[in-house]
């Protein structure tokens, strides 16, 4: 005989054609429904992750991975640190900076953070080079006194390439008519467009040596470092730290933004909760089905339980028919997920052309289209959370039908 015996039955049971009919299209309500949670799970989860990457990458376009800092205005023996910095196998690129916030004139007057870089360095430490929409990071030249702008701050100062901007720090000079604030004139070389308001609208770069220049340096602020694994970034600069010999203020890419990758995270965590809820419900759906189910099956199972079926494999009888209905909604809920996931922004691009709409504008929004990261990993895990919800949902139906006592259910067969 087939064994194992609870599974033979259970699948015969589950290809018979029923008697009610009602009872069948419960089990198709309850399959689809499992499907449809998980498929939107699967999607919503991809959407999250894909909008997740796509911030995290365009801050990470202009954030370093790590940044050491001294203590006072300026990073001495920078060159040594840089060297050092250089042969720590987890760093991948390693540039110096200075850094300070001084008020631009151009047309008009509005505050920005000057980043003073090494143009033939600074690519290994980010993408700026990547994101100009005029000119080129290696037009910075030192003793042109060149400027390289944000699109938003362009804009903001009325400028464009090839116009002059006052550079006007918070320091002053000493003068025989009093103090004076420091200023110099600079030439718009370029402009850039990371897509992320913070750095479009107030960064300005400089060649390093120009920066020194203007706000009396003897060196550069600090040390930027690209790493292998940003999520190491915190160990890797402290230990780096501490081998270069001094005191250093050590920053991760996640201190200037921690509350925002909180935000994004607890976002994702609400929202798989939520869906999962949703999962959980077409899941316990099976309960009525299989109670249903039951009810119609009182003559078998007490035919079974007569021919010495024990009440254990009775539950598994009908924990079989509830797992396979389950699966069989899983399956068709993770085909479709990771098929609606992978060609979601194709498909929104074409409901947008069809009906004539526009879910994320761009004047709005920086993000101007849907992004779907599909992880495999998450996949698998939204499978199983639904898999255990269905097994649970099988669990009391299994147990009336052991229940069920032979004597009673035959009495008027």
């Amino acid at each position: 005989m087939f064994r194992p015996l609870e599974l033979f039955i259970g699948l015969r049971y589950t290809r018979a054609k029923r008697r009610n009919h009602f009872i069948s299209f419960i089990s198709l309500v309850s399959m689809l429904g499992i499907a449809v949670g998980v498929t939107a799970l699967i999607t919503v989860i991809s959407v999250m992750n894909g909008f997740e990457k796509e911030l995290t990458d365009r801050i990470l376009g202009m954030v370093a991975h790590v940044s050491i800092s001294g203590v006072d205005a300026s990073l001495r023996d920078w060159q040594q640190a840089l060297k050092k910095a250089d042969a720590n196998p987890h760093v991948l690129g390693a540039a110096p900076y200075v850094e300070r916030q001084a008020l631009l004139q151009g047309a008009r007057v509005t505050g920005a953070v000057i980043h003073g870089v090494l143009p033939d360095l600074e690519p290994k430490v980010s993408e700026v080079d990547r994101k100009m929409v005029s000119g080129r990071l290696d037009d910075l030249k030192a003793g042109a006194f060149g400027i390289i702008l944000g699109n938003e701050l362009a804009m903001q100062l009325g400028v464009g390439v090839g116009d002059k901007v006052t550079v006007i720090t918070p320091e002053v000079n000493a003068t025989p008519v009093g103090a004076m604030p420091r200023y110099k004139r600079f030439e718009v070389v370029g402009i850039f467009s990371v897509g992320f308001q913070e750095y479009d609208e107030g960064l300005a770069i400089m060649h390093m040596d120009d920066a020194e220049r203007l706000f009396q340096l003897d060196g550069p602020t600090g040390i930027r470092l690209r790493l292998d694994d940003m999520f190491h970034s915190w160990d890797i600069g402290r230990d780096l730290a501490a081998q270069l010999g001094q005191f250093y203020r050590v920053q991760d890419w996640r201190s200037g933004h921690a509350n925002f990758f909180s935000a994004v995270s607890m976002e994702k965590k609400v929202m798989f909760i939520i869906l999962s809820l949703i999962v959980a419900v077409a899941a316990f759906n099976l309960v009525s089905t299989l109670v249903m189910l039951v009810t119609d099956k009182q003559a078998d199972i007490a035919i079974l339980r007569t021919l010495g079926i024990s009440p254990q494999s009775i539950m598994g009888i009908f924990m079989v028919q509830g797992v396979i209905v389950g699966a069989f909604g899983i399956l068709l809920g993770a085909l479709g997920g990771v098929a609606l996931a992978t060609n979601l922004p194709a498909l929104v691009k074409w409901i947008e052309h069809t009906f004539n709409v526009e879910f994320l504008s761009p004047d709005v929004y920086y993000i101007s289209e849907v992004p779907s990261d599909m992880h495999w990993s998450d996949v698998g895990w939204i499978a199983a959370i639904a898999f255990v919800f269905c097994l649970f949902a099988t669990l009391y139906p299994a147990w009336r039908a052991s229940r069920t006592q032979p004597a009673a259910a035959l009495r008027y067969e």
